[in-house]
């Protein structure tokens, strides 16, 4: 029998929890309507694209977790299609505990932040190590860091984007210099206004 996705999310355990808590017919509505999808929409494909940053979750074969912050250039976490990303694997303190992971369970899981929007998306999948040669070169290139030593492939298994409750706006220096750039123009528009209206008075 095929799993559904939302298998994916709730094993059986977390669906006696919700039958103990009292969520269980509601999440029961939300399945019945395949709410849950493996497939990015065109704006989380986009939504992707403009990230710089997301956390990466691998887990050993005996499941203990662990999580990773990876960091790059806008864009770096590139969207393969609608089911598959890959990105990058810079040089970094050579622990390696993300890639042992791999090498033995291939379950991984991308968490992505918008803190200054106060959104958020979640990935499911199963993930690979590439060698570098795997995608182009050109694609995978990082100012900061130029060497490129993998590339991380993963295949979405499930996906949800809810809840921005207790998201606290954050801001990068991108995204206040982008905002003051954008108050600047605003200003530079109307001060050019209020001349031409001056001038027709």
């Amino acid at each position: 029998m095929k799993e559904k996705t939302s298998d994916v999310l709730f094993s059986p355990a977390v669906r006696a929890v919700q039958d103990e808590l009292g969520s269980r017919e509601y999440i029961e509505r939300l399945e019945s309507r395949d709410y849950w999808s493996a497939e990015l929409s065109e704006d989380q494909m986009a939504f992707i694209r403009t990230r710089d940053s997301f956390y990466f979750g691998t887990a050993s074969k005996e499941g203990r977790p662990y999580i990773q912050h990876r960091g790059g250039p806008r864009g770096f976490l590139r969207v393969e299609s609608a089911s598959a990303l890959w990105f990058p694997d810079f040089g970094g303190n050579r622990q390696y505990i993300s890639i042992g992971n791999l090498s033995e369970n291939d379950q991984a899981f991308i968490f992505l932040m918008d803190y200054a929007n106060r959104r958020r998306l979640k990935l499911w999948g199963r993930a690979w190590v590439l060698d570098r040669e795997a995608f182009p070169r050109d694609a995978s290139a990082h100012p900061d860091s130029p060497e490129v030593e993998r590339i991380i492939r993963f295949v979405i298994d499930a996906l949800d984007e809810n809840c921005r409750r207790y998201i606290k706006p954050r801001y990068s220096d991108d995204e206040c210099r982008e905002e003051l750039e954008r108050a600047q123009r605003e200003i530079v528009e109307l001060r050019k206004k209020i001349r031409d209206i001056e001038a027709d008075g």
